[in-house]
């Protein structure tokens, strides 16, 4: 990883988990990352050492046309062939910039500038495109650091190449599992006979309020591939398939919405200590707004009196942070949104705040439909970002689970 601004802090890496991500998908390891600067000398120092010890280097970042953006001169030291310009990759950054309707600096022409004998890689949304160059049976892989340019180059160019230049003999083929509701040693304690297999491998993962299990086949195709992962997974949902969310590129707000839909439910809600996080997750996902209503975010006492109607004397007795509010914020947001279910959370983020009755990490969860009201007491720890987070976590899984629960008596009426 390419760029002096991540040595300093200023950006935060997050390509080279998406690197790491999509090579794991198809079976090639990431054994080695480096972060270099912007600094010729240990930017070659640093490929020159890669390439004693893997087959496939990926770059991400120093691909645009400023001084300082200084891959493909180091690329090309390092290989030993000269730089050359590429009609295809000129004919790329001037597309970009007319269909921009802008002037091309003459700078920008640098981005047409490869090793002698190397691949484009098409960028489709932005101006530099990335670079294939090979020494042998060794690849470099050079990608922009924009991180929405390099995820589709990955996707749409690099993954089909390595699939057919690196994996000609088989690959391995992935399915992820992901799990809320369970620690990973208590997943892993109950899939221990399961960890230990060689073909397919199981793993455990721990994720951010989550868990994730990756069980991995090494095949010759992708139909001897499902023979093999089927029956672990199943073996996998038999001993913890209660905790079960989802697969794959599944999020808990996805998985929440297409319960809802299929439940024929709208939700709304009434967020207190969340301010706003569970609409964010939830909206994030297209196609919302047939199952979302809105938000309330009753922050204040009289917020939630005025907005949601939960009765000042309820608040005065038991306190903002309570059972008895928790429900009436459910459902005062089911009746002020019309909503099937109605879903509250109040509670104590910190780092102030707490007391010995009522310590930081304190949450209740609502939830309000025509057959009732029931309310969840979570104890969370750690920072605020941190209990806010597993707040959402929590929120969002009782929301899939009301409705998967409720879609399912759906079909079975049908």
């Amino acid at each position: 990883m390419i760029g002096t601004e991540m040595l300093l802090g200023e950006i935060i890496d997050t390509n080279a988990a998406r690197i790491a991500q999509r090579l794991a998908s198809i079976g090639i390891h990431v054994y080695f990352k480096t972060t270099v600067g912007d600094n010729w000398t240990r930017m070659a120092a640093a490929l020159s050492q890669a390439l004693t010890r893997a087959d496939v280097v990926i770059t991400s970042g120093g691909l645009g046309p400023t001084q300082d953006d200084l891959t493909r001169e180091v690329v090309a030291a390092v290989l030993g062939v000269p730089l050359v310009e590429d009609a295809e990759a000129l004919a790329h950054v001037e597309g970009w910039f007319r269909r921009a309707n802008r002037e091309m600096s003459p700078s920008n022409r640098k981005q047409a500038l490869v090793p002698q004998g190397a691949r484009i890689i098409p960028n489709p949304r932005g101006t530099a495109p990335g670079i294939i160059a090979r020494r042998g049976q060794q690849a470099v892989i050079c990608l922009p650091g924009v991180p929405h340019e390099l995820s589709t180059m990955m996707d749409e160019t690099v993954i089909p190449y390595l699939k057919e230049h690196f994996l000609p003999n088989g690959s391995l083929h992935s399915r992820v599992l992901k799990f809320y509701g369970i620690g990973e040693s208590a997943l892993a304690e109950r899939l221990s006979e399961l960890l230990g297999m060689e073909n397919p491998t199981v793993a455990t993962y721990a994720g951010r309020a989550e868990v994730r299990v990756r069980i991995t086949a090494r095949t010759a195709d992708g139909v001897q591939a499902e023979d093999l992962l089927a029956p672990v997974e199943a073996e996998v949902l038999r001993r913890a398939g209660e905790f079960l969310y989802g697969y794959d590129q599944d999020t808990l707000e996805l998985v929440a919405g297409r319960a809802l839909k299929a439940a024929g439910w709208t939700v709304g809600l009434a967020e207190s200590c969340t301010g706003g996080m569970i609409a964010a997750r939830l909206t994030n996902v297209p196609g919302s707004s047939e199952y979302f209503l809105g938000s309330v975010v009753a922050y204040s006492n009289d917020a939630k009196m005025e907005l949601l109607g939960v009765p000042a004397d309820l608040l005065a007795v038991h306190g903002a942070v309570s059972a008895p509010v928790a429900e009436a914020m459910a459902e005062g947001a089911k009746r002020r949104l019309g909503a099937s279910l109605g879903v509250s959370v109040t509670g104590i983020a910190g780092p102030g705040g707490g007391t010995p009755e009522k310590p930081v990490g304190l949450v209740f969860i609502g939830l309000a439909r025509d057959g009732g009201t029931e309310v969840h007491r979570l104890q969370l720890g750690g920072d605020r970002d941190r209990i806010r987070w597993h707040t959402t976590q929590a929120a969002l899984d009782l929301i899939r689970r009301h409705a998967q629960q409720a879609a399912a008596a759906r079909q079975g009426q049908a």
